[in-house]
């Protein structure tokens, strides 16, 4: 059964009348008559009882428009939610620090923007510490949070991505021929820090017996102004692998090999905007495909 097909028959069971149909639905006579000969026939039932004056329904015909407005009224509705997802607009606002996973949001903020043009986005960078002060205010309604960090008040996604974490040291350095780096190469080193505590455990974890040996110069929230610094050889720059070129320095990893991940966040129970939700969605079916396809 064809969806105009049944609203053909459920304009003739209002109308009681075959012509009158004809000529609301803008088709003839007997093209509409045909349409129902061939309905009744693929039901293998009688539909209408005809006379001179009217047309009215059978038994099975009064069924068949109980139903029939039940799938034409569900067809609508579902055109009409297909169609508001496809005009979503509006405003959605994500904090991120700078990570390997800056390139995920990209790719899913580069997909969504092509099913919802009309959406903009408010990019905020930060580490996690500001990223949750911000969701806590309703400046920002999600971001990536690279862990360790409480999330108990909510809903998260976690990436498949790592991120490596490693050391940014001069070009001129004797560390810049090295391969990898290990705790002893550093622990009597100027270094350069994060700020984020639970991070910084992280790293003072890895240097194990040397942690109480370190000589921290500087700490800070973002990369670029502590790289300026280690170009400058104040100090060893302890810092997260990225896509990005520091003229005058040189990435070398960290053995043994410490890596974090990052969880996309939101708040739990919060009123979502239509776009927000759609995001949402959208970035946890994201997520979700990646992660299964690199198992």
């Amino acid at each position: 059964m064809e969806l105009r097909v049944l609203s053909y028959f459920l304009t003739i069971a209002r109308e009681e009348n075959i012509t009158k149909a004809a000529a609301l639905l803008h088709v003839t006579q007997p093209t509409l008559s045909r349409q129902m000969m061939q309905l009744e026939a693929e039901l293998g039932v009688k539909l209408f009882t005809r006379n001179s004056h009217n047309i009215t329904l059978t038994e099975q015909g009064l069924l068949l428009k109980r139903r029939a407005q039940e799938l034409v009224s569900l067809a609508e509705k579902t055109k009409q939610e297909l169609k508001q997802e496809a005009e979503l607009s509006g405003e959605i606002a994500i904090g991120s620090g700078e990570y390997q996973n800056s390139r995920l949001l990209a790719e899913i903020l580069a997909a969504f923007q092509a099913r919802h043009p009309a959406i903009q986005y408010e990019i905020y960078s930060g580490n996690s510490d500001n990223i949750k002060e911000r969701i806590e205010r309703g400046l920002l309604d999600l971001g990536f949070l690279l862990e360790p960090v409480d999330v108990g008040k909510y809903e998260f996604i976690r990436s498949p991505i790592a991120e490596e974490w490693g050391v940014l040291v001069s070009e001129h350095s004797d560390l810049a021929e090295k391969k990898q780096v290990t705790p002893s190469d550093l622990a009597d080193r100027p270094l350069l820090f994060t700020r984020r505590d639970l991070i910084k455990q992280e790293l003072l974890h890895w240097f194990g017996k040397d942690a109480d040996q370190l000589h921290i110069v500087a700490s800070g929230n973002l990369p670029y102004n502590l790289a300026a610094m280690g170009r400058q050889g104040v100090g060893v720059f302890l810092n997260l692998r990225l896509d990005c070129h520091y003229e005058g320095l040189r990435y070398i990893p960290l053995l043994p090999k410490l890596e974090s991940h990052t969880v996309l966040a939101w708040k739990k129970n919060q009123m979502m905007s239509p776009a927000l939700r759609a995001f949402v969605d959208f970035s946890k079916a994201y997520i979700n495909r990646i992660s299964s396809d690199e198992k």
